[in-house]
């Protein structure tokens, strides 16, 4: 459970949540001892326990002024869809930081918990996204956190390494497992439906078609979205796709 993130002492910096007005509010909150910000979409009409969706941006919305990560993909979609049925938590990592590093993997985990608990969050109904290197990082959490989520929707994003100068990668693969086989067993029943660009030259698209026959091989509840001809930015259609909320919010753990 989410609780046994305890022992990180996050500590909210913030006022009484509830009473935000609707659209994105600054929080912050503690880890490790280091202070992060992030942002929190609330819904124009909240009320009873909304669900909450924990959305993790790509390499080029790193840094510390909790504004960049609002630019690219749900963020950016949110902007045109105020009535959207539940809190969207969105966390930064920092410059030169990836999702997988275990301290912005706890402080994704944590700003999720802090938000279920400022805005009454049903802890049966978490949703887990990310693109790009944040899809990295939903497979990571995905992994690490198995029962927590009761969907997930990753854009682009592999399990892998795509440079040795780089942490991005599913950390905790055994040495000989193949790494997909074992993320595919690692995150159990979770349904997950991927997206990929077809044309994709930062993130290869084999990532994601090897990821789905790892989860299909299992028998998982996956689907499966790759669009011809698109390179990395496929993130735009897949938040434009119409069956995407209605799919991930049909699913309660």
């Amino acid at each position: 459970m989410i609780r046994t993130l305890a022992f990180l002492a996050a500590t909210a910096m913030t006022g009484n949540a509830l009473a935000a007005t609707s659209g994105f509010v600054e929080r912050s909150l503690a880890v490790h001892g280091k202070t992060y910000r992030y942002q929190v979409f609330v819904p124009a009409s909240l009320e009873g326990h909304p669900a909450v969706v924990l959305f993790l941006h790509g390499s080029g919305e790193r840094g510390s002024d909790n504004r960049k990560q609002l630019t690219q993909g749900l963020p950016h979609w949110l902007d045109d869809h105020p009535d959207f049925p539940a809190v969207v938590v969105v966390p930064q990592v920092p410059d030169g930081q990836e999702w997988t590093d275990r301290d912005n993997a706890d402080m994704a985990m944590a700003a999720l918990d802090h938000a279920i608990e400022d805005f009454h969050g049903d802890r049966h109904r978490l949703y887990l996204t990310g693109l790009s290197m944040g899809g990295y990082g939903s497979w990571q959490l995905a992994v690490d956190h198995p029962g927590i989520f009761a969907a997930a929707a990753i854009i682009c994003g592999g399990v892998t390494s795509l440079s040795d100068e780089r942490s991005l990668y599913v950390h905790g693969v055994p040495d000989g497992a193949d790494a997909f086989d074992w993320t595919a067993k690692k995150i159990g029943k979770l349904p997950v439906w991927i997206f990929h660009g077809g044309a994709d030259d930062v993130v290869p698209t084999e990532q994601s078609r090897r990821m789905h026959a790892a989860l299909e091989k299992r028998h998982a509840v996956v689907k499966y979205t790759e669009y011809p001809g698109v390179g990395h930015g496929s993130w735009d259609k897949a938040y434009a796709e119409p069956d995407l909320w209605r799919w991930m919010f049909g699913h309660r753990r």
